[in-house]
């Protein structure tokens, strides 16, 4: 549980507080009172996720959106989401060099975290220290992830407006990214697109959503074409943002889009706590053995998996 005294300096967001319960959290050092706790205090921070293929200029977006949300005198949080280092285990990227000049404003926090083998690149980490920042009473949190195709799809799962940023060379990505990707944008961004070939991504992206159900039915999927490295186009997708976030409201399905999120995220709390009583070493040199038999065809891997079941269910 949080002192007054740590509690008082969460909520006039001092960034060594905060800075060292994220670390607390990265760490699995966080006790489930303190996190119960944060949970508990926040519930009023609008959660934006952006995405999109590698070299789309996520980050240089963001930068910009959060300097416009700031002279708007909003507080930011940003939770950079990094590959994971295969030495470290930390973040590859964790510099987040361009950032730093927004990085020093009193109204942003920045944190960059590893996905830390994530299948959706936001690993649960992250969404813890978004309870953090929460708590702390920031306006807006913002998700940029890594973007890596198909496997972002869990950022739907935690913010609430999820823009998809791409480029006017995106073509192969967004033909790649039509049964996943695609359909979990509120809007789309056409970065950089100044170059050749924007306005016939615009047409790409427009046929995939003719083709494409998406859940909020009412809600018109747009476009914005920007070039972030000039400022262009960033008012308008804060507009956008706003919109939709008047649309959730308005429509009562900012209400069901947090139940359905929240519902995922417990989900994975309740697999990954029976994931670590399931494979004990006991089980794990079980799963070995079998697989040896498993190899030779003298067992099959339905049979192996049904016999750790049993065994996990005897010790219940």
């Amino acid at each position: 549980m949080l002192s007054e005294v740590k509690l008082s300096k969460l909520l006039a967001k001092d960034k060594r507080t905060i800075s060292r319960l994220i670390s607390q959290v990265e760490d699995d050092e966080a006790p489930s009172e303190l996190l119960n706790q944060l949970f508990k205090i926040g519930g009023k921070s609008y959660k934006i996720g952006i995405t999109g293929p590698p070299g789309a200029g996520k980050s240089t977006l963001t930068n910009q959106l959060t300097k416009l949300l700031v002279e708007k005198g909003f507080f930011v949080g940003i939770i950079a989401i990094d590959p994971t280092s295969p030495f470290s285990g930390g973040a590859l990227l964790g510099d987040r060099v361009r950032m730093n000049e927004i990085g020093l404003h009193p109204n942003v926090y920045i944190r960059s975290m590893a996905t830390r083998g994530s299948l959706g690149g936001l690993s649960k980490k992250a969404i813890d220290a978004s309870d953090v920042l929460d708590a702390a009473g920031f306006d807006f949190i913002i998700f940029e992830t890594v973007g890596v195709g198909q496997s972002e799809l869990d950022i739907a799962q935690t913010a609430d407006t999820t823009l998809v940023v791409l480029v006017p060379e995106s073509g192969d990505s967004v033909q790649a990214m039509k049964a996943g990707l695609m359909e979990i944008a509120d809007f789309f961004v056409l970065n950089k697109s100044d170059r050749p070939g924007a306005d016939n991504a615009i047409i790409s992206i427009r046929t995939i959503l003719q083709l494409s159900h998406h859940q909020d039915i009412e809600w018109q999927i747009d476009i914005i074409k920007a070039v972030a490295s000039q400022n262009i186009g960033i008012e308008e997708i804060y507009q956008k943002i706003e919109g939709h976030r008047k649309f959730l409201e308005n429509s009562d399905s900012i209400e069901k889009r947090r139940k359905r999120n929240n519902t995922i995220r417990i989900k994975n709390i309740v697999e990954n706590a029976l994931r670590i009583e399931m494979w004990s070493n006991k089980r794990e040199l079980f799963l070995q053995d079998g697989v040896n038999k498993v190899v030779k065809r003298e067992k099959t891997p339905l049979e192996l998996a049904t016999e750790l079941i049993n065994n996990y269910k005897m010790d219940e």
